[in-house]
């Protein structure tokens, strides 16, 4: 029984339902498409980088009938030199564990690449990403670069800064200096993360487009609304090698 200020007495209520929040970022029971990207970086040895990406040229057929591979970059500009950042699809967390499997038991893959080359890297690190809803993953019209911004956000999710996130980013969209290849949230690696990853025609077209972006009142607006829920955020220049299927 619960006893009120006036003195009278009350049968307790049941438990108020609190209403639910809806996010554009959703990757939980809503997202209902099991697909996922993982996202791979390898930090080679300086004077091995050549020699890694030419073997892998060689041998990327014996990798690619396991799993889709949708891009593989060298990292050109932002942070560690002798890096290559490439990213895999599958349909679900059990189609990987089967690619795993199948690759540790591939002789030819592991004989002609991976043990002749884990020598030539110094690091290796992994992220679990899903596409958010909103975005589907877009291919360039021709051949150019390639930016990956990562922004990590303030605790909380999506719930409390997707919808602005995406705002902010449809802002830039729309000035059309640069093309929108995916959104990517992380669910395994750094939590509240969010990757997105973009093509310009040349690293100076996307310097002209920055420049534009700093001066429209549409973009300025939306950025100022996001960056409450920001922490930090970094970014890179990505060369597609001459097997990504992203050019």
């Amino acid at each position: 029984m619960l006893v009120l200020r006036s003195g009278l007495t009350r049968a307790l209520a049941a438990p108020t339902r609190l209403p639910q929040v809806y996010s554009s970022f959703a990757t939980g029971p809503r997202q209902c498409d099991g697909t996922f990207y993982e996202f791979r970086t390898y930090c080679l040895k300086p004077s091995k980088m050549n020699e890694f990406l030419e073997n892998f040229k060689k041998n990327a057929h014996l990798r690619t009938a396991h799993s889709e591979l949708v891009g593989y970059w060298s990292v050109d500009f932002g942070g560690r030199m002798n890096k290559v950042f490439h990213i895999w699809k599958y349909d679900n967390f059990a189609h990987r564990t089967e690619v795993r499997k199948a690759l540790a038991k591939d002789k030819e893959w592991q004989e002609q690449f991976l043990i002749p080359n884990l020598a030539l890297m110094d690091k290796q690190e992994s992220e679990i990403t899903y596409l958010v809803p909103w975005c589907k993953l877009e291919k360039p019209p021709k051949e150019g670069v390639y930016e990956l911004v990562t922004f990590q956000m303030k605790p909380g999710g999506p719930a409390l800064w997707g919808d602005t996130f995406k705002k902010a980013i449809n802002a830039h969209v729309n000035l059309g200096y640069s093309k929108l290849i995916g959104v990517f949230h992380t669910e395994y690696g750094a939590l509240n993360r969010v990757h997105v990853l973009w093509w310009n025609e040349s690293a100076d077209s996307r310097a002209a487009g920055r420049h534009q972006a700093h001066e429209d009142p549409r973009v300025v607006a939306a950025v100022r609304e996001c960056v409450s829920f920001l922490v930090s955020q970094q970014n890179m220049l990505l060369i597609p090698t001459s097997f990504s299927p992203l050019k």
